[in-house]
């Protein structure tokens, strides 16, 4: 399993997260974005690709790279549902697994909000990412990681 990181949204205490945990367990990371992202100085298995400026550049990279197995970090709904389609695993960056079940009904009201704020409709923004959803995540990524580490001991 390799982790590929839909780096522009991502917040970076959440990267932070994914780079102490590439760090620690030794999988391959990949951030992907259309702006230049820091990454830890000593990390050999850290890499990062920069995709030109434009709609969905990242994600259209990030499904074309990877792999059945891989883990998608996203909090972009159609991302995280092309990969579960190609057979990756896609978590939020707020802790939330998501599955070929929940990510259609995310798909839905997605797309409605979409509808919404094309007619003018303000929507809001998400709330800031608060403590408990940053110990969800990096839960979440433990669980998968162990399990990665468990089926390479098989």
């Amino acid at each position: 399993m390799e982790i590929w990181v839909d780096a522009d949204a991502c917040p970076v205490v959440i990267r932070e997260t994914l780079f102490r945990a590439a760090e620690r367990t030794g999988v391959t990371m990949t951030l992907v974005a259309n702006k230049p992202v820091r990454l830890p100085a000593v990390a050999q298995n850290v890499h990062f690709v920069q995709v030109p400026a434009g709609f969905d550049a990242a994600d259209k990279r990030i499904v074309e790279l990877m792999a059945a197995g891989d883990l998608v970090i996203t909090a972009d709904v159609p991302l995280a549902a092309a990969a579960i389609e190609k057979g990756g695993v896609a978590l939020n960056p707020r802790g939330e697994l998501y599955t070929s079940e929940n990510v259609r009904e995310r798909l839905s009201v997605r797309n409605f909000l979409d509808e919404l704020r094309g007619s003018g409709v303000n929507t809001g923004g998400p709330p800031a990412l608060s403590q408990r959803e940053r110990q969800m995540f990096a839960n979440q990524l433990d669980r998968l990681l162990a399990r990665r580490a468990k089926a390479g001991d098989a």
